[in-house]
């Protein structure tokens, strides 16, 4: 029983170290600018046999 309420503290114990040591994810909504397509031309770059 004393065993088992280690191993619990331990766990626990461990699970809000690595909670604190993780940076804090916050979500930010930013707009981003679109890239323009050109798909073909990379295609081409990259496959020249595609042309």
């Amino acid at each position: 029983m004393l065993e088992k309420l280690m191993q619990a503290a331990i766990i626990t114990f461990l699970f809000h170290l690595l909670a604190g040591l993780s940076p804090n994810t916050t979500i930010q909504s930013k707009v981003a600018t679109p890239l323009p397509e050109k798909p073909a031309s990379i295609v081409s770059l990259l496959f020249p046999s595609f042309r």
